[in-house]
């Protein structure tokens, strides 16, 4: 049995960050994982007249792990960050990065032009661009991740 140094302090934050997560709370440190053992990235979603833009943190995926789709007006992001299993002669003292699967779901208005939609990967940030139409339309569309 190896002894470790008290650190109270350390104790407390990740009580809170426990208790935080637990609860949903978006200012938690680490990425907030999903009820069903995933984890959430974080997006922002913007608008301007032309367009939608959904941008997703999204480290330490390749391209090919990520899914992009749009079904009955939702677009859904999936994919999956693997956690390296090379643990031969190390012990962990802290792990707070997320690992497994994860799936976003963003219910869009009626006006999407979902024929012309476009999914970019660059660096872990996935764009995706979301024309707008003048008339509603709802089928469904698989969309290419372009790297």
């Amino acid at each position: 049995m190896e002894l470790t140094k008290w650190e109270p302090l350390r104790e407390i934050e990740d009580f809170f960050d426990r208790y935080s997560r637990s609860l949903a709370f978006p200012f938690s440190r680490a990425l907030e994982p999903a009820t069903n053992g995933g984890w959430l990235p974080r997006v922002d979603v913007s608008e301007n007249d032309d367009a939608y833009v959904i941008k997703a943190e999204i480290p330490g995926i390749n391209k090919d792990d990520v899914k992009v789709s749009l079904d009955n007006g939702v677009l859904m992001l999936q994919g999956e960050r693997r956690q390296e299993r090379d643990e031969k002669g190390w012990r962990f003292h802290r792990m707070e990065r997320s690992y497994g699967h994860f799936m976003r779901c963003f219910t869009l208005p009626t006006n999407v032009d979902a024929e012309h939609l476009k999914a970019s990967f660059h660096n872990g940030l996935l764009e995706v661009d979301i024309p707008k139409l003048e008339k509603a339309t709802h089928h469904a569309v698989q969309v290419p991740v372009e790297g």
